[in-house]
């Protein structure tokens, strides 16, 4: 059965210590752990919520960590390991997974909590008429990559986590000759100074 669009959260476990690591000195390993699991929350609902067809919750270090795979049970839901090597083989790897499967494939990280389930709509009504789509971040990344095809130099040797990353997405973007749509950017949660961003109740 191929499915006309898959939507991939690529996450990792919130555990203390391990996810958001760079929120601790502002909200320590627990508090860090907890937005993470938030943030997973809001993006899965997100995902499901849209309703495009299956969701891959794509997981680090595995599927079987405690705080991911209590979601297994979620309907319309599948869970994966993300593997080794840096983001972008990750990323790549994720993608590849699916092609067989589907027209279409959308990820997302778990770092935007506005992009929401009219977003990801959007985003897959945008590759009707275009290869790519994409939701940048404000500090130059991307939350969400959607592709009509296999693409791999988008994510081969990427300078990832820095400000120049959705910039040397576009040059590649060119250089393939492909078409793409960008929708408006979003605000993500890396460092302590985004947390201006969060939703209200979030911190307390």
């Amino acid at each position: 059965m191929t499915h006309p669009c898959v939507v991939i959260v690529m996450a990792k476990a919130p555990a203390p210590g391990y996810a958001k690591t760079r929120l601790i000195p502002a909200l320590g390993e627990a508090g860090a752990a907890r937005v993470a699991d938030l943030l997973l929350e809001r993006a899965l609902g997100a995902a499901l919520g849209a309703r495009l067809g299956p969701v891959d919750l794509c997981c680090a270090p595995d599927e079987q960590h405690a705080a991911l795979d209590r979601h297994r049970n979620q309907p319309g839901l599948t869970l994966s390991c993300q593997g080794e090597g840096d983001l972008g083989a990750r990323m790549a790897r994720a993608f590849d997974r699916w092609w067989s499967l589907a027209e279409r494939v959308i990820m997302t990280g778990t770092d935007a909590p506005t992009l929401d389930e009219h977003m990801l709509r959007r985003a897959a009504r945008a590759l009707d008429d275009a290869d790519a789509v994409f939701v940048p971040a404000l500090d130059g990344g991307y939350a969400l990559v959607g592709l009509c095809r296999p693409a791999p130099s988008l994510f081969q040797s990427m300078t990832w986590s820095t400000p120049q990353v959705m910039a040397q997405t576009r040059q590649r973007l060119a250089e393939a000759g492909m078409r793409h749509v960008e929708l408006d950017a979003v605000p993500d949660i890396d460092e302590p100074g985004d947390l201006v961003h969060l939703p209200d109740g979030w911190l307390r």
